[in-house]
């Protein structure tokens, strides 16, 4: 799988080691832990190309330590796993599903998924591709499985925070003859491992949790089969959708901080979403962690930690605005993940089947106490 500490057939070790050591080169003295981004369009060539580095559009020594890294997370002492990182979410989604679809063939996405599926789907269409979608939760999209190519899931799925049973699902495309790729974002590696619940590629955004600063663009592919993988690697290859050095390094110095940030996290978003689940009025709160969640019979089986999303509905546009712009430890911003809470009313970008009052609300790391605080006198304060 790699050369990391973890890939070397040491002893077995927990997330927060492996976090802080994954991807990490051999020792050498007088050189630093982690070495500084290489920026590199080509590379000294003499002879045949037979090495490693070639040329920057293929490969670059920094991009090989990070997806090194995200492997020894994604897939730990798992054999015969390759990573494969990205300029973007988008772009590590679109080359799984573009390189394994071909005209004529069928994909099932989720109908209650990530904003730009929706572009996705007219994308693929135009090609020729059968697009079948149903909603997450409920394992609905075993009932649109057959004759499928390929099956996209989204769990949790972003932004209603529904969940469906990874391994049922597998298990159902796979009898099929469907490949199964999962959305990892929300969940991150520390959350949730889908290639250990039988998943043939884990996807997912870097830019969200995984990097947590809200200042690096990155997408990565996880997957099992070398043949598939060599299918992704071609597509990256084909339009160029590569990570410049300085990101990747960014990305791989935040891995070591994961486990942290996930942690703090996802307690203050159980938090959160206890407090809000109490306020008295009815917000319809989702979070997967919450007993009283529909989903958080499957989240408890199949997942390690819960998120960093809250989801909750106010009753007006007009209401959601005023609570978001009371809010002061909260920043009105897109994306989720980041070491600072962010939360924004979803229906303003038109591509979510959400109420125009549904907030998205992504915890940060301050102090829980403070957090939940804020939010509820906003709360207060944004009422009629």
């Amino acid at each position: 799988m790699n050369d990391s500490a973890a890939g070397r057939g040491g002893p077995a070790t927990g997330e927060g080691t492996r976090a802080v050591r994954a991807g990490l080169p051999e020792p050498v003295k007088y050189e630093p832990t982690l070495p500084g981004p290489v920026f590199a369009a080509h590379y000294h060539l003499p002879g045949d190309p037979t090495g490693p580095y070639a040329y920057g559009r293929d490969d670059n020594p920094t991009w090989t330590h990070l997806e090194r890294a995200i492997g020894d997370l994604e897939a730990p002492g798992q054999d015969g796993v390759e990573t494969l990182v990205f300029a973007s979410g988008m772009a590590a989604i679109s080359s799984v599903v573009f390189s394994q679809l071909h005209s004529g063939e069928t994909v099932v996405l989720p109908s209650d998924g990530y904003q730009a599926l929706p572009l996705l789907r007219t994308q693929l269409e135009s090609y020729g591709i059968e697009v079948r979608t149903a909603p997450t939760g409920g394992d609905t999209q075993l009932e649109v499985l057959d004759g499928a190519k390929l099956l996209w899931i989204e769990t949790p799925s972003n932004p209603g925070l529904d969940v469906c049973d990874i391994r049922r699902l597998v298990e159902a495309a796979h009898a099929r003859g469907a490949l199964v790729a999962v959305d990892n974002t929300l969940a991150t590696p520390l959350g949730q491992r889908p290639l250990e619940l039988g998943a043939d590629f884990s996807v997912a955004s870097g830019t969200k949790q995984l990097t947590g600063h809200g200042d690096v663009l990155l997408g990565y592919v996880v997957g099992r089969d070398a043949e598939d993988m060599a299918a992704v690697r071609r597509w990256r290859k084909i339009v160029g959708a590569i990570p410049g050095p300085m990101e990747a390094w960014l990305a791989h110095r935040s891995v070591a901080t994961l486990p942290l940030r996930v942690d703090r996290q996802s307690g203050t978003a159980l938090a959160v979403a206890e407090a809000l689940r109490d306020w008295p009025e009815e917000l319809g709160v989702r979070y997967p962690g919450l007993m009283s969640d529909p989903s958080y019979k499957i989240a408890s089986q199949q997942m390690h930690r819960y998120g960093c999303v809250v989801s909750f509905t106010l009753p007006t546009r007009a209401r959601a605005d005023r609570f978001l712009g009371a809010l002061r430890l909260v920043d009105d911003a897109t994306s989720f993940g980041g070491v600072r809470s962010t939360a924004e009313r979803r229906g303003r970008w038109g591509g979510d089947a959400v109420p125009e009052g549904f907030i998205r609300l992504s915890v940060g790391a301050e102090d829980p106490e403070d957090l939940v605080a804020d939010v509820l006198r906003a709360l207060d304060e944004s009422a009629d």
